[in-house]
């Protein structure tokens, strides 16, 4: 039985995540600021990490960590998730941690990345500072019900019935299903051969965005979704266009929009044979997560 902390373990990854581990025998604790307010699986625990004082109790013990958290909402999130890697890796080693588990983004390190792909470059390397080996699994928008990447696509092919696009809805990425995710995040727990790795994720489909956005508008009500690409809608004035017709939070809106002119699609799939198995393709996944939107109660 492996004793495993999972941060972020209210949000959309992490809360499917410790589900899964406490159904595969794990000891799990979960990290969150609100341990009160806490519902989902495992034992909640008090902890921010951005705060590395509170990071020593969930620590303790722990064969292993995923660390999924990152400050996207913010202005300053490359600063402030460097700052946090480098607290959280010294403090996992302090506790005699054996491995950390850490979701990333695809794209090619190739001097032009965004920031935001950039800075999740940058974490794989400070969380490995503290000497605690680090297996990271790089993906790109995983589709399931509160994604944030997944709800944007969902709300704009709901919400319009054509698109002024800019240049990005051409540009090619490799969504994966949730339960693909959580099938690879579990996986790789306390394999050895996977410390010190990283390793490529991604559904069986690589497509634009935009061909996304037709495929999910078709699903919903069955009707195609007109496009007209206007090159010169600057990253600032899309996520300005985002902010008036969907309800993801504006700053997190544009540091994700930043990341769109970047191809991100798997160009190693080691992890394939590591951890066989079918995958769901991209119109099944969308499937899925409008069933568990209708199940939280919300319409589409």
């Amino acid at each position: 039985m492996t004793r495993v902390l999972v941060t972020g373990a209210s949000g959309f990854i992490g809360s499917h995540l410790c589900a899964e581990l406490v159904a595969g025998g794990h000891t799990v604790r979960a990290m969150t600021r609100r341990p009160d307010d806490y519902a989902g699986a495992g034992e909640p625990i008090a902890g921010d990490v951005s705060d590395p004082d509170s990071l020593e109790p969930g620590l303790a013990g722990a064969d292993a960590a995923y660390y999924l958290v990152h400050a996207l909402g913010s202005d300053d999130f490359v600063e402030r998730d460097a700052e946090a890697a480098r607290a959280f890796g010294e403090a996992a080693a302090r506790a005699g941690v054996g491995q950390l588990i850490y979701l990333g983004g695809l794209g090619v390190d190739d001097g032009r990345l965004s920031d935001h792909l950039r800075s999740r470059r940058e974490v794989e390397g400070l969380l490995a500072g503290g000497g605690v080996p680090v297996t990271t699994l790089r993906a790109a928008i995983v589709i399931g019900h509160d994604g944030i990447s997944w709800e944007l696509t969902r709300q704009l092919a709901q919400r319009l019935p054509a698109m002024i696009t800019p240049a990005w809805v051409s540009t090619r990425t490799q969504p994966i299903a949730l339960v693909d995710m959580i099938r690879y995040l579990v996986g790789v727990l306390g394999r050895p051969e996977t410390y010190g790795s990283a390793y490529d994720v991604g559904g069986p489909e690589v497509l634009s965005y935009g061909e996304m956005l037709r495929r999910v508008a078709k699903i919903i009500d069955g009707r195609p979704l007109p496009m007209l690409p206007v090159p010169l809608l600057t990253p600032r004035l899309s996520s300005a266009w985002l902010q008036l017709i969907t309800d993801v939070d504006p700053v997190t809106a544009r540091n994700l929009i930043g990341s769109m002119s970047n191809e991100v699609v798997v160009r190693d799939d080691r992890i394939r044979r590591l951890i066989p198995g079918d995958q769901l393709g991209y119109d099944d996944a969308v499937r899925a997560a409008l069933i568990d939107c209708r199940r939280a109660g919300e319409s589409w």
